[in-house]
């Protein structure tokens, strides 16, 4: 009996190892066959058409920007050359002396009026109908050198300040009727202001080396005018940063006229011409740094 089972026994297992390769094989062969036959997963919508309108959109900024890249490059190049332009009209006010006013105070008006038609034209064109903070930093240091020349010609010519509606004024002409002009703003007009006094300086001490001490006392007065009103003004900006930086600059030049006619009236007339001559000592004017 015990010889049966142990017959019975070794005869299952070894069927069992001999189907069981031939039973993985069809598994395995079966799981390949069904994995053969398994499609890959398919977008349930079309790419092309669900991006379509994002695509659009995109493109739209694309367009806007690079415009608006081009424009910033036009403003930039026209706003060199009305600050070039304009340094020019500024140094054809300092050659004004006692015999020339008149005819270097026209001629340097005649040059504002070309920088205007000239090249504030092309500033105004590449503007017009814009907004005008997007691209303020590629043109204001050209409308306050613009504003600094326009504004020293003004009080070499009447003695009065040029104020910024009339600045506008000006500038009203170069405009197309249909589209909104450009309007310098009042910060970039009062950052030239800032500029204007530090060249009023340079005229006091000229015209006191050409013995006009009356006039230089008039420009320290407009000077001393223009730094009182932006000493209120200054702290109610909220962009101040670059003006107070202006304001420093302002006082010192202040200073410097206020000196010199100081000087001129204790010491006497002999110091005037010291002035205009090359000694580089003009210590007695509380003016060491003159030269730089």
């Amino acid at each position: 009996m015990l010889m049966l089972y142990a017959a019975c026994s070794q005869r299952l297992s070894s069927s069992l190892m001999a189907t069981k390769p031939q039973r993985l094989h069809q598994i395995a062969s079966g799981a390949s066959i069904l994995g053969s036959g398994k499609k890959p997963r398919a977008m349930t919508t079309s790419t092309a058409t669900a991006d379509s309108p994002m695509r659009e959109e995109f493109a739209k900024y694309t367009d806007y920007l690079n415009q608006l890249n081009d424009k910033r490059e036009r403003v930039v190049k026209a706003s060199r050359d009305v600050t070039m332009n304009s340094k020019k009209v500024i140094f054809q006010v300092h050659r004004m002396s006692k015999g020339n006013r008149e005819d270097v105070l026209a001629k340097a008006e005649n040059d504002l009026a070309a920088v205007t038609d000239q090249y504030m034209s092309k500033l105004v064109k590449e503007l017009d109908g814009t907004d005008f903070w997007k691209l303020r930093r590629a043109y204001t240091f050209a409308v306050q050198e613009y504003v600094e020349a326009a504004t020293l010609c003004r009080f070499c010519k009447a003695g009065t300040l040029l104020n910024l509606a009339e600045i506008n004024a000006s500038l009203l002409s170069l405009s197309d009727e249909s589209l909104e002009p450009l309007q310098i703003n009042v910060l970039d007009y009062l950052l030239g202001l800032a500029d204007l006094t530090g060249e009023l300086m340079r005229l006091a001490i000229g015209r006191i080396s050409d013995g006009e001490v009356e006039y230089a006392e008039k420009i320290c007065r407009f000077v001393r005018d223009i730094y009182r009103e932006l000493t209120l003004l200054v702290p109610l900006m909220d962009d101040n940063f670059e003006m107070k930086k202006k304001m420093d600059t302002m006082l010192q030049s202040l200073v410097k006229i206020e000196n010199a006619c100081f000087s001129v009236h204790v010491r006497g007339s002999e110091y005037i011409p010291l002035l205009g001559s090359s000694d580089p000592n003009y210590s007695f004017l509380g003016l060491p740094d003159l030269e730089s």
